[in-house]
């Protein structure tokens, strides 16, 4: 059962409230002690990426809406994630690639998200740089997820992740490496590796100076 410690905030969670917390600190950087990344090695080519962090203002609070992957996809086949993908062209910038990335995936209208800004980009061991962008959904929306690629879809209340008792750290060896992640568990869903490490990432911007 996941712990579910309440959690005191010296400010509201409002989308106002979000945005200016994410615009006066960007986070932790790449080497904070406390935040294990994945660095790629020199000469490794890097694939630009970007998911959309769904924040949805719901009556009982705001919640973080989440994909499960499908077992079929090649790369994080199965895991709880965020909607998003690699960055194209036609992208203006990352918060487009994010949005359109969560409209194909998950059905979720752009026009239905306000982009409150971003967290530090997130390197992971696929080869991909990911930037968060963190988005702020007000109900009523429609959801179609690609049957493809999404398996389900669920909410958990953000104050959930911003309980350090609810941050879980696990270690696995990789090609020899032993390498370091975040666990956050919740009813049965398995959240870790780079989602975790993103919500630790929006922990880290939304307490800092509490």
């Amino acid at each position: 059962m996941p712990c579910r410690v309440a959690i005191t905030l010296s400010f509201p969670l409002t989308s106002e409230s979000i945005a200016e917390r994410l615009d006066r600190s960007l986070g932790p950087t790449q080497d904070d002690p406390l935040l294990p990344r994945y660095t790629h090695p020199p000469g490794r080519s890097i694939v630009a990426a970007a998911v959309l962090v769904p924040l949805v203002n719901r009556p009982a609070g705001v919640r973080v809406l989440f994909t499960q992957r499908t077992d079929h996809l090649h790369d994080h086949a199965g895991q709880v994630s965020f909607p998003g993908g690699r960055v194209e062209e036609r992208d203006a910038d990352r918060a487009a690639t994010a949005l359109r990335e969560a409209e194909e995936e998950t059905g979720l209208a752009r026009d239905r998200v306000q982009v409150l800004g971003h967290l530090p980009d997130y390197d992971i061991l696929t080869g991909f740089r990911v930037t968060p962008v963190v988005g702020w959904v007000e109900p009523p929306f429609q959801l179609s997820p690609d049957p493809f690629e999404v398996a389900q879809m669920f909410e958990v209340p953000l104050e959930f992740f911003l309980e350090p008792a609810n941050h879980q750290r696990q270690s696995r060896v990789v090609n020899g490496v032993d390498r370091h992640y975040y666990v956050m568990p919740y009813e049965g869903w398995n959240i870790w590796g780079a989602t975790a490490g993103i919500l630790y990432s929006l922990y880290q911007a939304l307490t800092r100076d509490q």
